[in-house]
């Protein structure tokens, strides 16, 4: 091969190349960044382009379509102090390739960064019962706190949704803790409320027998005194004494009965004359009154 079918192969395969790298086709959903001696010069569109070789460049392949960003978990600091675990996901879609390409070096890690920073700052304003039931509150609060901030990176937050939010494991075990405290404060409660109900209805029943003891004492005595004044109206002009003699007897015999039928009793002897007995009781009364 002579020297110049060489030149004229190398010459046929520059050419070639050049046509190759100056040939571009972008798919459907990017946008390409083109830069012509390291300043931006233009955004090839989806479809058939053309670039001079060694001359331009693509800079960057924007991706135009929905972009999902998987926010990573991270621990923070309600208002009253505790510890929620939360991670969060947000869909953004490019809208300005060249300032999303010149505003920011990446635009995906500054996205995630704003929306830690901005979940810190909305969970931290809240109690803890709140942010467990407010998720759409914290997330409709989210995403207008970056969605102006991401416009002069070209960027639009379509949606920024809550995976989860939860108690630490710290956080867990003390709620737990409280938990099993509060129960027992319960039962302890519940426990003097009935041992008090108790002490009340023992005390109403005590003040309700001595009522009833105080009723019958009383209805013996008035019982007693009607009694008396019967036999002292049956005694008329039988003897001063003959009504106590009668009261002393029967109070005498009860006593008597109450001995016979002990079961330590064998023999029991009674006077021949009760009331020359009770007479004697009554004389010895009267002696030792004088």
């Amino acid at each position: 091969m002579t020297g110049g079918q060489i030149f004229t192969l190398a010459l046929l395969l520059f050419a070639i190349v050049t046509i190759f790298r100056g040939v571009r086709i972008v798919p459907q959903g990017e946008e390409w960044i083109i830069e012509r001696l390291g300043k931006y010069y233009g955004t090839f569109m989806p479809g058939l382009n053309f670039m001079i070789p060694y001359l331009d460049r693509v800079a960057q392949r924007v991706v135009t379509k929905d972009i999902m960003l998987d926010v990573p978990e991270q621990e923070v600091i309600t208002k009253d102090n505790a510890v929620l675990v939360t991670n969060a996901i947000a869909f953004v879609k490019v809208t300005n390739p060249v300032k999303a390409v010149y505003g920011i070096v990446n635009f995906a890690e500054g996205i995630r960064n704003l929306i830690m920073t901005a979940l810190r700052s909305i969970i931290g304003e809240m109690e803890l019962d709140q942010a467990l039931s407010s998720r759409d509150q914290i997330k409709a609060r989210l995403r207008e706190s970056i969605a102006e901030e991401v416009l002069d990176w070209g960027l639009t937050v379509k949606s920024v949704e809550i995976q989860d939010i939860k108690p630490s494991v710290s956080m867990i075990k003390a709620m737990e803790m409280q938990a099993a405290a509060e129960r027992e404060r319960k039962a302890t409660v519940i426990q003097a409320e009935g041992q008090k109900q108790a002490a009340i209805l023992q005390a109403d029943a005590r003040l309700e027998s001595a009522k009833r003891d105080a009723d019958a004492q009383v209805t013996l005595a008035t019982g007693s005194a009607a009694a008396i004044q019967k036999i002292i109206a049956a005694a008329t002009g039988a003897g001063a004494d003959t009504p106590l003699l009668y009261l002393l007897g029967e109070k005498y015999i009860k006593a008597i009965t109450q001995i016979a039928d002990s079961p330590n009793a064998k023999v029991v002897v009674l006077p021949a004359d009760i009331q020359e007995t009770v007479r004697g009781v009554l004389g010895r009364f009267g002696n030792k009154a004088v």
